[in-house]
């Protein structure tokens, strides 16, 4: 599912707004909190949640360190730009304070709760990465897996949040697809990347994808190689079957992330 950017472009120029305040590349979450009155309190709270948005009176953000929510790494800032996203976003801080919106995620009904979860994504991507900023780095760059790892290291995103953004409004086009055991859960890709549908039976990634390979013997593959494009995808012309992609892969115990490009 794409993201409806004419619905959600007052939330871009928000959270866009928000980070150009400041001079750092690297958004200052906790100084943006600090301007707004946010309390935010970081804890283990178990498997509870990754981090909750109350209002009482105030607004409160918990953190849970639990699941690697810790201060200023590259998890905890998305999920603390997340909640932020709850506070500023009109509709969500609105749908808080009048108790329309349970502030606990597990029982907000599934289609609303995706909604309003995409829109705070949208809000934290937007934020740590401002396209502004995100251009300029990508201006006229072949593109390679090093371009993500180094966007990764600048706005302090992990690589997942970079690749994702990076097929939003990147200058090359990139599908980011993500999978556990050996079961593909999802895909994001550039609106002009060249193919549609992976070729998989049973959700299951293609045998001789990087992936693929990965699930069969993780021991045994290597994180980037170039493959033909009809290894992954099952809508390649005929004319275009020599076509090659690049995939490089993320993998760690039963979870791999792949983020395959054109040649």
């Amino acid at each position: 599912m794409k993201i409806n950017y004419t619905h959600n472009k007052p939330i871009k120029e928000l959270a866009e707004f928000l980070s150009l305040e400041y001079e750092s590349i690297i958004t200052p979450l906790h100084q943006i909190a600090e301007s707004e009155g946010l309390s935010i309190f970081y804890d283990d709270y178990g498997n509870a949640f990754d981090a909750m948005t109350i209002y009482d009176e105030n607004f409160f953000i918990h953190m849970n360190t639990k699941l690697h929510n810790k201060k200023d790494s590259t998890r905890g800032r998305f999920t603390l730009a997340h909640e932020l996203g709850h506070y500023f976003i009109d509709s969500h801080r609105v749908g808080l304070m009048s108790g329309l919106l349970d502030p606990h995620p597990s029982i907000i009904n599934n289609t609303h709760q995706f909604k309003i979860e995409r829109e705070a994504d949208y809000f934290a991507s937007c934020l740590l990465m401002p396209e502004e900023r995100f251009r300029i780095h990508c201006n006229r760059r072949t593109f390679s897996f090093d371009l993500i790892e180094e966007i990764a290291s600048k706005f302090n995103v992990s690589k997942t949040a970079a690749a994702l953004r990076f097929a939003d409004i990147g200058n090359h086009e990139i599908m980011v697809i993500y999978a556990e055991n050996n079961k593909v859960k999802w895909k994001w890709n550039s609106s002009d990347f060249p193919y549609w549908k992976i070729d998989s039976i049973d959700d299951k990634p293609p045998e001789d994808s990087l992936m693929g390979k990965y699930f069969k013997n993780p021991l045994d593959v290597q994180k980037t190689d170039q493959l033909w494009a009809i290894d992954w995808f099952k809508d390649v012309q005929y004319d275009s079957e020599t076509n090659k992609v690049y995939e490089h892969i993320i993998s760690y115990k039963n979870m791999v992330l792949s983020v395959v490009w054109p040649d």
